[in-house]
């Protein structure tokens, strides 16, 4: 059966939204428990099925950041970003992200962004005066 979609408002179905959502409450679950790596194998798996899920692509790259892998999560970032471009929390773990490689032009302009929609963000600030010394 053909869908209609575009002028007449309809979108496609997700025929395995409910599977897609049970996949996440169990992502979300390992990840509360600190399984990181059974998390991040639910979590990758999610995203084969759904690549635009915001929380999942920041989830994701929050346990590459906490396994030290800053490079692969700024990348889970970036996605997650193109998705919520003024996403505070995606923005200021990728700016620590970008501090950790050494990068810090790139942290800096994370942190602009941020204080652009949130002035008086305690943790940015922090971060400046870090990158500053």
């Amino acid at each position: 059966m053909n869908v209609l979609v575009g002028l007449f408002g309809r979108t496609a179905k997700d025929t395995e939204l409910k599977s897609n959502i049970k996949k996440f409450k169990e992502f979300k679950t390992l990840l509360k428990a600190k399984k990181y790596d059974e998390s991040l194998k639910a979590g990758t798996e999610l995203l084969k099925k759904v690549p635009d899920h915001h929380d999942a692509l920041f989830m994701v790259g929050g346990i590459y950041y906490l396994k030290n892998k800053h490079r692969t999560a700024i990348s889970y970032f970036d996605k997650s970003l193109d998705i919520g471009a003024y996403d505070v929390d995606v923005l200021l773990l990728k700016a620590y992200s970008h501090q950790k490689l050494g990068e810090n032009k790139r942290a800096i302009s994370c942190c602009e962004k941020i204080l652009e929609v949130d002035p008086k963000n305690k943790s940015v600030l922090e971060l400046l005066g870090q990158i500053d010394s």
